[in-house]
């Protein structure tokens, strides 16, 4: 049986061209809601466009950038897309190759987005006031995710990283699709029922409808009333929920997320190490001061027995009586020399001793002592002592000394 045998790049060829030749798919503009919007470094844009049924890919090369785009296209932009529909053949997939996109208005979930958004930052639980703080040291870490994919061993990772010996405890929910929603709110209440130290509650990147599920109102209110301090961690760094506005605390990714809710084991173990060491020390230093005071109060309740006390005395006594006799032994003896200085003295002052070396002592008639001529007159009478007697004789001529 003859047949053809085509091969892959042949058909996407084929079908490539049928696209081309097509009059309606090679001009066209068609309406949507923009998802999953990615601006490459390339200068490229890659996202989706979509209504209430179905989605299309879309593509604006880099080139066509200056001219067909003129404002920053995000998710959940409703725009206006005019271009042609072509097939990328290396992996034979359709897509829109955008000319030219216009802004047409606000989609539906990012007004939806926006409007729940109002609601609840009106009624407060945005407010910093309800923020609860995170714990410096979790050992113990709930996480509401996915039990697949990469959020749930980005956080596994970075938080047995940072300390070997914390425990996670995981609550396998569904993130995205029917029954997301009521998954993650008894994730939620589960985990906070156990008295954890902290949750974290996210999932990966995706489109707006991936991660439409942390935008619910039902969602927001269980994160709000929970007990235990929660960070949120949806999506990428540029992915924003109302869940993130409500969490205790934001994590732009789940590996973040980890960092946040876990203390570096290595800095704790130094920083307790470095703690006790000053606690010893201090301990030490207190212990030698108490064992010198005790040695102080010893010393002085010594001092105050009274045997102690009469022991000093005596000892006091017997130094003040020997400190006594030595002060009266040493005021005798220099009274006693001073005495036979004196006693030296006075006896060479003595008449006596003047008489026996030739002196004589001269007394007139009265017995008052002579010591001039002019006490005396011719015929008075004179007595005149000498060592070994007395003379009395009488005045016949007076005879002064002339000088």
């Amino acid at each position: 049986m003859n047949k053809n045998v085509y091969s892959v790049s042949q058909i996407n060829t084929y079908i490539e061209r049928m696209f081309a030749d097509d009059f309606m798919l090679g001009n066209l503009s068609l309406s949507g809601e923009v998802s999953n919007c990615k601006y490459n470094h390339t200068g490229h844009i890659y996202f989706t466009l979509k209504d209430e049924k179905s989605a299309i890919s879309c593509v604006m090369f880099a080139g066509k950038r200056a001219k067909g785009l003129k404002f920053q296209m995000k998710d959940g932009d409703q725009v206006v897309v005019t271009g042609y529909v072509g097939v990328y053949s290396p992996h034979g997939k359709y897509q829109v190759y955008a000319n030219e996109i216009e802004l047409a208005g606000v989609g539906d979930l990012y007004q939806r987005f926006e409007a729940l958004k109002a609601e609840l930052e009106e009624s407060g639980m945005f407010d910093p006031m309800y923020k609860k703080p995170l714990p410096s040291h979790a050992m113990r870490i709930g996480v509401v995710t996915a039990s697949t994919g990469a959020a749930v061993h980005d956080i596994i990772r970075v938080s047995k990283t940072r300390n070997p010996f914390v425990s996670i405890i995981l609550y396998p929910a569904q993130v995205q699709g029917e029954g997301a929603v009521p998954s993650i709110i008894s994730g939620i209440q589960r985990l906070d029922e156990m008295n954890l130290d902290v949750l974290i509650v996210g999932r990966g990147g995706g489109s707006i409808e991936d991660l439409w599920a942390f935008n619910e109102e039902a969602v927001a209110r269980a994160i709000f009333k929970a007990n235990t301090p929660i960070i949120s961690a949806v999506g990428h760094e540029t992915d924003f929920t109302i869940a993130d506005f409500v969490a205790d605390k934001r994590a732009a990714t789940p590996s973040q997320a980890a960092e946040l809710a876990n203390f570096v084991y290595q800095d704790f173990a130094g920083k307790l190490e470095r703690y006790s060491d000053k606690l010893n020390r201090d301990l030490d230093f207190k212990i030698t001061a108490y064992e010198e005071r005790l040695m102080s109060m010893k010393q002085r309740l010594q001092l105050l027995r009274p045997e102690n006390k009469i022991k000093a005395n005596e000892e006091r006594f017997k130094h003040l009586s020997l400190l006594i006799n030595n002060l009266m032994d040493s005021k005798l003896d220099r009274y006693s020399n001073r005495l036979v200085a004196l006693s030296g003295r006075l006896d060479g002052l003595s008449p006596a001793k003047k008489l026996a070396t030739g002196f004589g002592y001269v007394t007139d008639d009265s017995g008052t002592r002579v010591d001039s001529i002019d006490q005396l007159s011719v015929g008075n009478g004179l007595s005149i002592r000498i060592k070994d007697g007395q003379i009395n004789t009488e005045i016949t001529e007076l005879i002064p000394y002339k000088d």
